[in-house]
C-alpha cells in the first residue's frame, strides 16, 4: 500500500532546508521539522519515511535547481564561446546564490556524500546519484567544447574549474552571505588562468 502523503510535502522540505540552514544537520529532529512546517510529527514519517530521506529530497530539490541553472547559463554562453561557456559554469555558484540565497547555502552546508546514507529511500538515492551523472556529462561536455577531448586529464582540468575553484572561492561566502562582486572577479581570473595552461597533453594511442 502506497505510503498516505503528507498535506504539503513542500512545506516539509521548505522547513527542513531552513532549519538545515540554520541549526545544522545535527539538530534536526522530527518533531522541529513538523513544527516548522506545521504537520504532525507522524505524517513526516507516513510521507517519506525517514529524517534521512526528507534531508536527501531537500538537497536533491536544491541540486537539480542549481544544476538546471547552470547547464542554462552554459548553453547559453556556448553561442559566444567554449571558454565563457566555462566562465558561466564557474560562476553559477555565486548567481544561484543571488537569485535563492538560502537554496545554495544548503547544498554548500551538506555534502553530496553526507546526505546520500544507506537510511534514505532508494528511489531519492537514485535521484542523488543522477544528479552525479549530470554534472559528469556538463564536465565532459565543457572539456570537449574547449579542447576537443573528453579524456579523463582534461575533464580533470575542467572539474578544477567548475567545483574545486567555486568550491574555495565562492562557497565561504555562499555560507553567510551573496557573493561579493570582486569575488566573482577573482574567481573569472583563476578560471581563465587555468584554461589557458590547459590538461596534459593527450595520450597516445
Amino acid at each position: 500500500m502506497p505510503r498516505p502523503r503528507v498535506h504539503a510535502p513542500e512545506a516539509v522540505l521548505d522547513a527542513a532546508e531552513a532549519l538545515l540552514v540554520e541549526r545544522g544537520r545535527a539538530s534536526l529532529t522530527v518533531r522541529a521539522l513538523a513544527e516548522r512546517a506545521g504537520v504532525a510529527n507522524g505524517s513526516i514519517y507516513h510521507a517519506f519515511g525517514s529524517l534521512e530521506t526528507v534531508v536527501g529530497s531537500a538537497w536533491q530539490r536544491r541540486g537539480r535547481q542549481f544544476l538546471d541553472l547552470q547547464r542554462a547559463a552554459i548553453d547559453k554562453a556556448l553561442a559566444a564561446s567554449a571558454r565563457q561557456a566555462v566562465l558561466a559554469a564557474a560562476d553559477a555558484p555565486a548567481r544561484f546564490a543571488d537569485q535563492h540565497l538560502q537554496a545554495a547555502q544548503l547544498l554548500v552546508t551538506l555534502r553530496r556524500d553526507d546526505v546520500l546514507t544507506d537510511a534514505v529511500a532508494p528511489a531519492v538515492a537514485d535521484q542523488l546519484r543522477a544528479l552525479d551523472a549530470a554534472l559528469v556529462d556538463t564536465l565532459r561536455l565543457l572539456a570537449r567544447a574547449v579542447w576537443h577531448r573528453g579524456d579523463g586529464a582534461a575533464v580533470d582540468v575542467i572539474t578544477t574549474c567548475v567545483v574545486r575553484l567555486p568550491g574555495a572561492m565562492l562557497f565561504p561566502e555562499i555560507r553567510t552571505r551573496p557573493v561579493r562582486p570582486h569575488t566573482r572577479t577573482l574567481l573569472a581570473a583563476a578560471v581563465g588562468a587555468v584554461l589557458d595552461c590547459g590538461p596534459p597533453a593527450a595520450p597516445r594511442t
